[in-house]
């Protein structure tokens, strides 16, 4: 699934795209990319508006247009956006005819992208809050932060870190990336990290988005940009994908665990595994003398 540098990618090749270009035709192929409203309400809200500027949130692409709508797309799993394709590639989902005679198509195999429409930017706004959490690169993403939200929690660090309404952004590949860079197992409570653990990781969330958007995203199956070239973090990744090779940094093996239903790759040398709490049971003395 694209991730925030694989969406950071698309939004900094589009921009200078889309940007001051009039949408001039819409075709939605497929219903399913903008329920719950109707194929046919989103075309002609987008139809004849003109693109002031394209943004970011977490993983969504926002089309900022006149009269304060907003299209709000998120790739999911295989979606990819395709700017003047030479040919008609497979599984288009949607087509967008721009000023200057430019096309640019919207591509899911796995149909499982969406595209929101939304009115105002109180609207907007209201739908990202419901959905993501502080986002990297910004004031409010601190230590303190990720500590207040792990206080007391039991889950495991990684599935705290892909849970969007908590951290924005940060998917599959860049949790491994960054627990590797921390030294924290991803099976270690969420709540039972120090504060130099919080510092630690959330620096090394950064350094490792830094990364992927520095290398235009990773290409493992279905991510490309939108002339359908591929990122490259793939080639540098430290940990992620890299199971039964030598540790980067010690040489021991690097492990493939599955935490919240996610393949994930540690080093458990580097990234020591969290032992299991002994619970201590209280044995009266009526208890003794009853056995």
């Amino acid at each position: 699934m694209p991730e925030l540098p694989e969406v950071e990618t698309i939004r900094r090749q589009l921009a200078p795209e889309l940007e001051g270009r009039t949408i001039e035709t819409v075709e939605i192929l497929d219903w399913r990319w903008t329920r719950p409203l109707a194929a046919e309400t989103v075309r002609a809200g987008l139809a004849g508006s003109h693109v002031r500027r394209i943004s970011r949130a977490g993983k969504y692409l926002i089309w900022e247009l006149s009269d304060e709508r907003y299209l709000l797309m998120h790739l999911r799993m295989t979606g990819a956006l395709l700017f003047d394709p030479p040919e008609e590639p497979p599984h288009v989902r949607a087509r967008f005819t721009l000023t200057g005679a430019h096309r640019l198509v919207y591509v899911d195999p796995r149909r499982f992208g969406t595209g929101h429409l939304l009115i105002g930017r109180d609207g907007r706004d209201a739908y990202l809050q419901a959905r993501l959490g502080a986002e990297p690169f910004t004031p409010e993403f601190t230590a303190t932060y990720l500590q207040r939200l792990a206080r007391g929690r039991v889950a495991p660090v990684k599935a705290f870190l892909l849970d969007q309404r908590r951290v924005a952004g940060v998917g599959n590949i860049y949790a491994d990336e960054a627990l590797f860079r921390a030294g924290i197992h991803p099976l270690r409570p969420v709540g039972r990290l120090t504060s130099p653990q919080w510092v630690r990781l959330r620096d090394a969330i950064e350094a490792a988005l830094n990364e992927g958007i520095d290398a235009k995203g990773a290409s493992i199956d279905d991510f490309r940009h939108l002339d359908g070239e591929r990122g490259s973090f793939q080639d540098r990744f430290l940990i992620h994908l890299r199971a039964g090779e030598p540790c980067v940094v010690c040489g021991g093996t690097v492990q493939k665990i599955v935490v919240g239903g996610r393949g994930t790759y540690v080093c458990e040398r580097c990234q020591p595994r969290p032992r299991r709490r002994r619970v201590a049971r209280a044995v009266s003395a009526a208890d003794v003398r009853s056995r």
